[in-house]
């Protein structure tokens, strides 16, 4: 069994942008800088020769490069049920193309339809018992944070690796937009 998701890199420069963010926040388990990511597809465990229908999908979408801009901070859960802490990503017609034709390969390679409505945005850090009035103060200090545009050239299906130190996320496939593919 391998653990799968589709996503959007980001340039080093907005890594470490965001990276300083990771900060002053009790509570908070902060996601490594080398796994800030845009997910457009979450796949999960699947049998190696799923993997192998799902990169062969992911080879037929074809659109444009675009532009991503990342905009402001929020949570998954409010209040003491915070879970997740993120950046957002300001939606866009080309992210949601791109996000519909990943999701129509996925099906035809014989995934289940997502039933989760997209939400674009980069996970920061998991929260745990981060006071209320502590993360209210953080929002109100970050969330202003703008990053971009940043050109979108390519897509990726990452493999997850679960560990005791949190996940670590390999680069199988890289999925150029808009150019020319190797063989």
């Amino acid at each position: 069994m391998i653990r799968l998701f589709v996503a959007l890199p980001l340039p080093d420069e907005v890594r470490e942008r965001l990276s300083r963010l990771a900060a002053g926040l009790p509570g908070a388990k902060w996601i490594k800088s080398e796994n800030y990511h845009v997910t457009l597809r979450f796949i999960g465990e699947v049998p190696e020769d799923t993997a192998h229908d799902v990169d062969a999908a992911l080879d037929t979408v074809t659109t444009q490069p675009f532009p991503v801009t990342l905009d402001g901070l929020g949570t998954f859960g409010r209040g003491h049920m915070a879970k997740t802490l993120w950046v957002g990503v300001r939606p866009s017609d080309p992210l949601r193309h791109l996000r519909d034709k990943v999701e129509s390969a996925l099906v035809r390679a014989g995934l289940p339809p997502e039933e989760r409505k997209f939400t674009p945005h980069v996970t920061l850090a998991r929260l745990g018992d981060t006071p209320e009035a502590k993360l209210a103060a953080y929002l109100g200090a970050n969330g202003m944070f703008l990053a971009g545009p940043i050109q979108a050239e390519r897509f990726v299906l990452f493999e997850s690796v679960l560990g005791k130190g949190g996940s670590a996320y390999h680069e199988l496939r890289s999925y150029p937009l808009g150019g020319w593919r190797p063989d």
